[in-house]
């Protein structure tokens, strides 16, 4: 490590994950990023429309309903027009994938917003609020559907944190745990995907991409992220888990639709965390930072 960013090893990691409801991970097709990922292209990205409306002070501020806002190294789909300019967004642990959100209209940013990321029903706090900010603040789902090819996600996910612009200990330890977990993945019959995530023309338009084949292998991705908050614990995995996701022996993964957060992972810990929690749906306690269910049920030992 960079002298004076020296790895906490004396805090217990369980619990240091930040509760969250969902986590908006953006594709960006880049490594890194400025320390504060919404000054991206002079504050030309969707990480600051986003904030714009969820961040303090927005119109869909809610303290009781944290979304974390991401980038992500994965490159975005490439529309069937290539000349239309669109952005890529996996929501987790929703385990959706948002291909195409047009970058000149903010109205795909409020539809987002209404449709997948506010909440179903709001806290009990809430309950003095008038009806109409009420409205407001829920979640309307027939506003998602402004938003073409939206997909279920069945591959893994692997996401680390290589925020360098941010703190240089993910900027080291990121690409290197990203290498591991790609060199590794393979010997487990697991098929690492690169490139955008391809939507079929026409009427194959809704039918994502997989990897997946007749017999038992998976498929997963494996990328950079920006900051997730623990720097002090590098380097940083989550792990998201699809729904119907099997075990190496073929039975339903316990850990289907969850995400998991590791922390101060090294990469002679990959092979483990592949073989235990990926192939065999055990948490691992040692490195476990906190954890997420599909519904945002928060997940602690």
């Amino acid at each position: 490590m960079p002298e004076g960013l020296e790895i906490d090893h004396s805090k217990s990691l369980n619990g240091t994950m930040a509760a969250y409801a969902e986590q908006v991970l953006i594709c960006t097709g880049k490594d890194d990023w400025m320390s504060r990922i919404e000054e991206e292209n002079s504050g030309d990205n969707l990480a600051a429309d986003i904030k714009e409306l969820l961040g303090r002070g927005g119109m869909y501020s809610d303290p009781y309903h944290n979304v974390s806002v991401t980038n992500a190294s994965f490159p975005s789909s490439v529309p069937a027009r290539s000349e239309i300019q669109t952005t890529s967004a996996y929501l987790l642990p929703s385990f959706k994938y948002i291909p195409f959100l047009p970058r000149v209209s903010f109205d795909s940013v409020q539809a987002l917003v209404k449709g997948y990321l506010l909440p179903k029903k709001l806290h009990p706090a809430h309950a003095s609020l008038s009806p109409i900010h009420r409205d407001r603040l829920t979640r309307s789902e027939n506003q998602g559907k402004f938003l073409p090819a939206v997909q279920d996600v069945k591959d893994i996910l692997v996401l680390i944190c290589g925020h360098g612009g941010r703190d240089m200990r993910c900027g080291v330890l990121g690409p290197v745990l990203r290498n591991e977990f790609e060199q590794q993945m393979p010997k487990d019959n697991i098929r690492v995907m690169n490139g955008p995530v391809n939507i079929g023309d026409g009427q194959n338009r809704d039918v994502i991409e997989s990897s997946a084949t007749s017999d038992t292998s998976q498929s997963a991705r494996v990328g950079l992220i920006s900051h997730i908050g623990g720097h002090k614990f590098a380097g940083n995995v989550i792990l998201y888990i699809p729904p119907g996701t099997k075990t190496a022996d073929g039975k339903e993964n316990a850990l289907a639709g969850c995400g998991i957060w590791y922390g101060r992972v090294e990469p002679k810990h990959v092979e483990g965390i592949i073989k235990e929690t990926i192939l065999g749906g055990r948490v691992i306690e040692d490195l476990f930072r906190g954890g997420i269910r599909q519904g945002g049920e928060i997940l602690r030992l």
